[in-house]
């Protein structure tokens, strides 16, 4: 991915060539193939069988992945020179490539695991996750709030369902779900997810509480129909805003011309009165 301070620039020469040859698109395509192949023959690296018969296959694989890798940010390292670090994806592919080059042996050991953070690669090459990823990050603002709000429910609901079915209950049921309010919010986290709410919690705490269906039903309202959706709104309006950022807001040749509706009026005006001046001329 260029640098956005090198969107304009000429390269001349070996650079010239590097930048064409790493922006083509089908070196994009090829890279994404390797990725996906590279994270196949990693996964394949957890079945023992196929190990102990062709570990040396997927161990050639592995290494020429790599190299593959590390020669795409060599060039591009070359092409863009320190600008290359300007750009995010571009850091992000060179500390993957980077954590795979240190030497997996010893307290590194561990680093081999981390191998299959190049799958995330894909991220970077396709630019279609790239957008999702950027809609995602414009999202975090909005998602904070909406989070802190949920917390804030969450808070009150774990004192008021620890005080209404846990504490001086003897039913050990009531104790292990509702009984402090740490244990009251994992449960609550639960029944938000609507995973065996109703059978697994609610039916059982009825059988000593009658009403608590009063609780309980505002509760899953307020969190799964209610706040949960939000975080779905917030996100499509992200992505809104970031295909508009991109595309512009209008469709073919002319979509990037006009920024704001307003803009394309008073355009028209300028126009309609140049037509106006030329026939007034001619007359």
């Amino acid at each position: 991915m260029r640098p956005d301070n090198l969107k304009n620039t000429v390269f001349k020469g070996m650079r010239a060539r590097a930048a064409s040859f790493v922006e083509h698109r089908f070196f994009t395509r090829f890279i994404t193939a390797v990725i996906i192949v590279n994270a196949v023959a990693l996964g394949l690296e957890t079945h023992l069988p196929l190990v102990e018969r062709y570990g040396h296959v997927l161990h050639i694989l592995d290494k020429t992945a790599l190299v593959i890798f590390a020669a795409e940010i060599v060039l591009k390292l070359y092409a863009y020179r320190l600008s290359f670090f300007r750009a995010g994806w571009n850091v992000f592919d060179f500390l993957i490539i980077a954590i795979a080059v240190i030497p997996a042996v010893g307290p590194f050991s561990v680093l081999r695991a981390l191998r299959i953070f190049r799958a995330l690669r894909l991220v970077s090459v396709v630019p279609q996750m790239r957008r999702v990823i950027a809609a995602l990050l414009h999202a975090i603002p909005g998602m904070a709030s909406i989070i802190a709000v949920l917390l804030i429910i969450f808070y009150v609901s774990a004192v008021l369902s620890t005080k209404l079915f846990g504490l001086g209950m003897s039913d050990p049921f009531l104790q292990e779900r509702f009984g402090s309010i740490s244990a009251s919010m994992y449960t609550l986290f639960q029944i938000m997810t609507l995973e065996g709410w109703s059978e697994d919690i609610v039916r059982p705490v009825m059988a000593t509480h009658p009403y608590a269906w009063i609780f309980f039903i505002p509760f899953i309202i307020m969190t799964s129909f209610a706040v949960l959706n939000l975080f779905i709104g917030i996100i499509v309006d992200a992505m809104s805003v970031m295909h508009q950022k991109e595309d512009g807001p209008y469709c073919g040749p002319e979509r990037r011309k006009f920024k704001d509706p307003a803009d394309e009026i008073k355009a028209m005006r300028e126009e309609l009165a140049q037509i106006k001046a030329l026939l007034q001329g001619r007359d």
